[in-house]
């Protein structure tokens, strides 16, 4: 029980990072729809899906914590898990698994709000004498929202997942570098 809130504040504040991030980027994609900010966006997110977070792990330690400095390299030591400290600890960790996280959060919005845009109730709405932003926030919206709830459940698990390597990487003592270590050492009633 003691490796249990090192894990869960990482993940929550992950998601807590990534949800918002991934959703404004979707929708801006999906309105911009094939102009360069689309282009550029769309392409940023292939490139960040295909990447496993633990390299941006590694990414994320040399770049920030080696090279600028700007945090440490692990959690810092102690129990102390609601303090600032700990919580500039954590960053580079929240980083590493919120990076996917957004991109496929951005992917699957975008691709929603782009069908929703297009269909014939829109239509309706803009011929009734709406203008674009209202049709957008008032109606598109909405609808294209329900899926991206249940897409969310998925996105959690994902984190939960990659949250294995990331405490391994930087140190944090959770319940992913606990399976880690127990998978290493035969524990199997672990």
């Amino acid at each position: 029980s003691s490796r249990l809130l090192p894990t869960v504040l990482v993940n929550v504040y992950s998601l807590l990072f990534s949800i918002p991030i991934g959703i404004a980027l979707g929708i801006y994609a999906a309105i911009k729809k094939n102009k360069w900010q689309d282009s550029l966006i769309s392409t940023s997110v292939m490139v960040f899906v295909s990447v496993p977070s633990y390299v941006y792990a590694f990414l994320v330690q040399y770049f920030l914590c080696f090279k600028l400095q700007w945090f440490p390299f692990q959690m810092k030591a102690g129990y102390d898990y609601f303090s600032w400290d700990t919580f500039v600890s954590l960053v580079p960790a929240i980083l590493s698994l919120g990076f996917g996280t957004i991109a496929g959060l951005t992917r699957y919005v975008r691709a929603e709000l782009t069908e929703v845009l297009t269909s014939d109730f829109l239509l309706l709405a803009r011929t009734k004498g709406l203008s674009k932003a209202q049709a957008t926030t008032r109606h598109a919206l909405k609808n294209a929202m329900v899926p991206v709830v249940t897409f969310l459940t998925m996105v959690m698990a994902e984190i939960l997942a990659g949250s294995i390597v990331i405490e391994q990487v930087f140190n944090l003592s959770g319940i992913g570098r606990l399976l880690a270590v127990s998978i290493s050492g035969r524990d199997y009633p672990v």
